[in-house]
This record gives C-alpha cells, structure tokens and sequence, in this order.
C-alpha cells in the first residue's frame, strides 16, 4: 500500500487505464471488464482490476489536473510495478475539423508547467506518447471507423483559464484539443522508462461552443475505451 492507493501488492495489473474520474473508472470496469474487483477506495480514488479477453487490466482514477496525475502515475509504477498507462478522458477541441465525439490520440503534450517543470529546470522537455502505442491505438481506431485525430494537444494547468491569447496560440499551431492531465503523465512515463499514451473524447469545442450533454458523455467514450484497451493488448 501506498499514501494514496491502498492495493495490496499484486492487485494492480501492468496496464492501467487511466480516466479522470473515479466513477469513470467503476463505469469502464464494470462494463467492459470481466471479473472487475475493486482494489482501492483510499480518498474516494477508485481503482479496479479485472481481464479484458484474458489480459489482466486495471482502471484507477488519477484525479483532477497535472498534480494529481502525478501522484497516482508515480506510485502506480514505482510501487505497483504498472508498465503501461493509458489516460483515458475527455478534452475540449481547438481545431475547426475536429468535432464532438471525435477521438485524439496524443502524440505530444505542450503545458505551460507540470510538477516536473523543478526537474526540468530551464529546459523545454516535449513530452511524448510512447510509439508503440500510438501506432497501436490508430489502427484499433481505424477499424472501429471513429473520427480520429493524431498530433499534439494543450495540457493546461488551470480550468478556468483567463488567456484567450494563449488558446489562440494553441490553435494558430496546430493543437487539437486542450486537457488537464496528459503531459504530466508523459513526463512521468518517460522518466520511469515505461509507456504512456493519452486517448482522448472531444466533449466539448472551446471554437464553435458546442458541448456533449452529460447525459450522453459516458456512452460516447466507450470507443476510446476500447480504443486503448486495443492499443494495450493489439494481438487480443
């Protein structure tokens, strides 16, 4: 056990999904997991593990923002042993050809800082996806036929952000689509030596102001679910 995830040891698989919301992760477990077993409660951060097609999967929320990612993506690898993790969320997009229900795949995260920003220093380290992954992930993408897009996102550090000039930068570079988690999780990933990947629903278009409707949000992110649990495990 950890400060915050109180697994035993050998309860967490080598994969791990990675949504932000806990109830996310019970949603993800229960329906696409056979023999989902919840693992961990601590601070109402739940965490499952289960098979999907005879793999060993788990799905752990991380929390809300690149602080919080951080601290459950460390004590998942260094602790638990998780060699693969997937965040699996929803972002806003920032592209006219990107639309609602869409999937991002990530292969970049730009941020303006994460929790490894003091590691870094005054250097600009472009976190990356793993490669493998990402290659992975598109053809499982491609063959459920959903409306897919490869690059790079914005990883904000705030919610309520108050720089309309920064969005526009992002856009005006070619960034599809803003979140809160994902560069972290790169950082991490690439500093432990282990794969990351960020697999992402457009809710929401910070251009046009279109939104999905909560009531709708959960069944639409179900391809993205399957769509990492493919890149996971492409021989399943």
């Amino acid at each position: 056990m950890t400060i915050h995830i109180g697994a035993e040891p050998g309860e967490i698989a080598e994969t791990v999904l990675m949504p932000g919301d806990p109830l996310r992760a019970k949603w993800a477990a229960e329906t696409f997991l056979s023999e989902a077993r919840l693992v961990n409660d601590v601070r109402g951060m739940l965490g499952y593990t289960g098979l999907w097609r005879g793999h060993r999967v788990s799905i752990h929320g991380s929390g809300m923002g690149l602080a919080s990612l951080s601290i459950y993506a460390n004590e998942l690898i260094r602790d638990y042993g998780a060699k693969t993790l997937i965040r699996i969320g929803s972002c806003g997009a920032m592209q006219a050809h990107v639309g609602i229900r869409d999937v991002i795949i990530a292969m970049t995260a730009t941020t303006l800082s994460t929790p490894s920003s003091g590691i870094f220093r005054e250097l600009n380290f472009a976190p990356h996806a793993d490669w493998s992954l990402l290659r992975a992930a598109v053809t499982a993408a491609e063959a459920r036929g959903v409306g897919l897009h490869v690059g790079g996102i914005y990883s904000a550090d705030v919610f309520y952000d108050e720089r309309p000039d920064l969005n526009e930068i992002m856009t005006r570079h070619g960034i599809l689509g803003v979140e809160m988690e994902a560069a972290e999780l790169y950082n991490v990933a690439l500093r432990h030596k282990v794969r990351a990947l960020a697999v992402l629903t457009v809710s929401d278009h910070l251009l046009t102001g279109e939104a999905l409707p909560s009531d709708q949000r959960q069944t639409s992110f179900g391809d993205m679910v399957e769509i990492a649990l493919g890149a996971a495990f492409p021989d399943a």
